[in-house]
């Protein structure tokens, strides 16, 4: 009954004898299963352009949250920002159901630290649905190695997000099916509900962000050009930039990690980029780090270097 304890409770697992195994966790993963299941719902539901612009929405902010903050600030501090606003992306990006900050930091660190060899948590060398998904579904990787990321350890609000993953998740459902329900109420011309809300906005939208995000994983170390000769097989992949708000140049982001900008010319879109840099301007963010145009041109001339 310890695995159904972990849905709520992650810290649970630092007394598992068998957390280094990495089989499935069939049981832990239930919610996992469900998610995708309750997609199935929206036969029973319907549709509405009222939901099915929630669920763009919540992909686009989600995943921007995931990308400029899980990614690019909290993985690779890539620029400051203050306490209230790491705060509120790291919850933001704890509803993408991606587990928390603290987790999701620390095991990106551990790939960049031995990208595509042994002891990376998701290389493609170990199969497809293991760099994809497999990872993160066994035992071995479901804790996080907080000596990875001490100086955001040290936050208590980011500790909570991470134990209690499931958390917030639950309250943005909870929230969309009241304002589902709402909107039935004040508005029935719109022809939502509130399950109808929930399956587009949460279920729906969180399915795609998660398959989106885990194809850099997967799929981005297989398919795409490589600009620069690191030391892994990271590629850059134009339709996944596309898809996950720039960080489909994978190959430049591993190249040059530090980077808060992975698309380094203008014609790679790298929207979670160009948002940052609004952010940089209203002064919510600042020491934003990029690469200087030589490292970044150093391949045209022969000089390449790895990060």
């Amino acid at each position: 009954m310890r695995a159904l304890r972990y849905w709520f409770d992650s810290n649970l697992q630092q007394q598992d004898s068998d957390a280094d195994h990495a089989g499935i966790d069939w049981l832990r993963i239930i919610p996992f299963i469900g998610l995708h299941l309750g997609c199935i719902a929206v036969f029973w539901v319907g549709t509405s352009s009222i939901a099915v612009t929630t669920a763009i929405a919540l992909y686009l902010l989600r995943m921007f949250a995931i990308t400029a903050f899980y990614h690019r600030y909290f993985a690779h501090k890539s620029f400051k920002t203050s306490r209230a606003v790491q705060f509120l992306f790291a919850l933001i990006g704890a509803s993408a159901t991606q587990r928390g900050p603290l987790w999701w930091a620390a095991h990106h660190r551990q790939h960049h630290r031995h990208a595509d060899q042994e002891q990376d948590p998701h290389s493609p060398k170990q199969g497809f649905l293991w760099s994809h998904m497999g990872w993160f579904l066994s035992r071995k990787h479901f804790r996080a190695d907080l000596s990875l990321v001490p100086e955001l350890a040290r936050y208590p609000e980011l500790r909570w997000l991470d134990r209690y993953d499931i958390a917030v998740p639950v309250m943005l459902a909870v929230v969309l099916y009241a304002v589902g329900e709402a909107l039935a109420t004040a508005q029935p011309d719109l022809n939502t509900s509130g399950w109808q809300m929930v399956i587009w906005g949460y279920f729906i939208s969180t399915v795609v962000l998660i398959h989106a995000t885990l194809l850099i994983n997967s799929l981005a170390h297989r398919v795409g050009r490589r600009r620069y000769q690191t030391q892994d097989d990271s590629r850059n992949n134009f339709l996944l930039a596309l898809l996950t708000l720039g960080e489909g140049w994978h190959n430049n982001h591993h190249y040059h990690a530090a980077s808060a900008r992975q698309g380094f010319y203008w014609w790679e879109i790298d929207i979670s980029y160009y948002l940052l840099w609004c952010m940089h301007k209203l002064g919510l963010i600042w020491d934003v780090r990029s690469i200087s145009k030589s490292k970044r041109d150093a391949r045209q001339t022969g000089r390449e270097s790895v990060q």
